[in-house]
């Protein structure tokens, strides 16, 4: 049996593992100076965090044009070294949508992460915002689909969520808490939006548990939304474990620079966590990926896939992995 027959993505699922190979922590920056900064801690992390360049929120009222230039501008330049900048470009209903499409696709498609596409309203909409992007990049002459990202903040693309996670051009999907929050015309209070409150209100946690289901039902990365008490970084830390640990979130916004290591922490396995799947694994792979026994335990395919999950995670965010196993499941990347 060859190497490659002995690769997790490939003997441990039937089509090939399916979701998508995303750094847990999806980094938002909108003004220049952020977006420098945000370049440049990249470039000292590693790809371990992605950043979005903001056309949405960050672009002056009236400059939308010139904002988008500049942001396509920084992802077509040796700044972006690793290739995993991605942008939010306006709603579709948005009249600065299409010029930030085409900007960005004529510009910096080759080297663009990712759209990620606000306020979708539901399926039929996602669907045109995406014919939209592809329809830019064929002008433009890209040999390449570029991944699209969506954001749920309205009640109809809640409504809809299942079917958007289901739509094949999607990579992952994003919860809006602030605009959730402001859609309940004051039905859910101001607490709704912070650290702790997102997690106890009952309609909040609700959407939550409905874009994380949807997204894994789908082989998507749901990404949790932010925690705007930037300073407060006890609060952050809880938020992200609950996201990661209790909802099944693989993904979470960062709004601050300092909020990215934390976030990336919080999203890891502990080194306990990640010993006991490099075990198994390490095991399982010499066994041809038949079922073991390991500390008096027994583990088949099932307990496999989701150790594979583990060390595919403690790889994604850095941790130190054993030479063997990086040659074993992860060669690509230099020791």
């Amino acid at each position: 049996m060859n190497a490659a027959a002995l690769h997790p993505r490939i003997a441990l699922f039937e089509s090939g593992e399916r979701a998508p190979d995303l750094p847990v922590c999806d980094h938002y920056a909108g003004v220049p100076t952020r977006m420098a900064k945000s370049l440049q801690m990249q470039a000292e992390l590693g790809p371990v965090f992605d950043i979005t360049l903001d056309c949405e929120d960050g672009a002056p009222v009236g400059g939308e044009a010139e904002h988008a230039d500049m942001v396509a501008e920084l992802i077509a330049s040796s700044q972006n070294l690793h290739g995993r900048v991605g942008v939010r470009v306006h709603p579709m209903d948005h009249p600065a949508f299409a010029h930030d499409v085409d900007t960005l696709m004529r510009r910096a498609g080759a080297r663009l992460a990712y759209v990620m596409v606000p306020k979708v309203a539901s399926r039929i909409q996602t669907e045109q915002a995406i014919a939209a992007i592809d329809d830019a990049a064929r002008r433009h002459g890209l040999a390449r689909a570029v991944p699209v990202h969506a954001l749920i903040e309205t009640h109809g693309g809640l409504r809809d969520v299942f079917d958007i996670a289901a739509l094949p051009r999607i990579e992952s999907l994003s919860f809006g808490l602030m605009d959730f929050v402001s859609a309940h015309r004051g039905a859910i209070p101001q607490a709704g939006m912070s650290a702790r409150g997102q997690f106890e209100h009952p309609l909040v946690l609700r959407a939550k548990l409905e874009i994380a289901a949807a997204c894994h039902a789908a082989g998507k990365t749901p990404s949790h939304c932010v925690v705007t008490e930037f300073r407060r970084a006890s609060l952050l830390q809880e938020a992200a474990t609950k996201a990661c640990r209790q909802l099944g979130y693989l993904r979470m916004w960062s709004i601050h620079p300092d909020q990215i290591r934390p976030i990336i922490e919080a999203f890891a396995p502990t080194t306990a966590e990640t010993d006991l799947a490099t075990e198994i694994l390490m095991a399982a792979r010499s066994a041809h990926w038949a079922p073991i026994s390991h500390r008096d335990t027994l583990h088949d395919r099932a307990s496999f896939r989701y150790f594979w999950h583990v060390l595919d995670r403690a790889h994604r965010t850095g941790q130190p992995l054993p030479a063997e196993v990086r040659e074993a499941f992860f060669p690509e990347t230099p020791a």
